[in-house]
């Protein structure tokens, strides 16, 4: 006998599509507990999963940028994908994240992963694979493709930000890595810091 949690995993769906699937009579429960935990025979869950109702998966957009002063381009990004969705006939959400490329723990990104994991997602809709992550983009891919989750990468010509945005992560690596080697108050770490700054702005210009 196994929990619902692993029961869901096993037929690849969430325990609240279980949960839902129970409250419709389309699979009960083998067992409860005495404190009424649902408990599933793996053995009685192989056909089931054979003849399991499909779930529908939704297209998710996902949005995202460095800083608060992009606030202006994360709206032009939100604003492509819903146009570029809605012309294809796609029935969608957006999801948004405010924070570095190089940052994985994003509400939105974490978010959007444990859906995928979930087997919520049919699609994934960006404008550019930078837009997703830094680096480590790649690895979402292939969880999306062991997922059966189609990916979708239009580009709106240039990326105007990816510069700025690049600057910034940049700029956030140099800092965490220098303040680890010297400390953050070193001296040493203020002007390496400051001459990084100093070609990020005139890269920039």
């Amino acid at each position: 006998m196994v929990s619902i949690h692993e029961a869901a995993e096993f037929l690849s769906v969430s325990a609240q599509t279980l949960r839902r699937w129970e409250r419709e009579g389309k699979l009960l429960p083998d067992e409860r507990t005495p404190g009424g935990r649902r408990r599933d025979d793996l053995a009685r869950l192989r056909p089931a999963q054979l003849h399991a109702p499909e779930v529908a998966r939704r297209t998710i957009a996902y949005a995202r940028v460095s800083s608060p002063d992009q606030v202006d381009d994360l709206e032009r990004q939100k604003q492509g994908l819903e146009l570029y969705c809605a012309r294809q006939g796609w029935t969608f959400e957006v999801i948004a994240d405010l924070g570095s490329g190089m940052n994985y723990p994003k509400k939105g990104l974490k978010r959007l992963l444990a859906a995928i994991l979930r087997g919520e997602v049919g699609r994934l809709v960006i404008t550019h694979k930078d837009r997703l992550l830094r680096f480590g983009a790649e690895l979402v891919f292939a969880i999306c493709e062991a997922k059966n989750v189609e990916v979708v990468i239009f580009n709106q010509g240039e990326d105007t930000t990816f510069a700025e945005d690049l600057a910034k992560d940049v700029l956030e690596i140099i800092t965490v890595f220098s303040a680890r080697l010297y400390g953050a108050r070193s001296r040493k770490n203020q002007k390496l810091l400051d001459g990084v700054k100093a070609a990020v702005e005139a890269a920039q210009c």
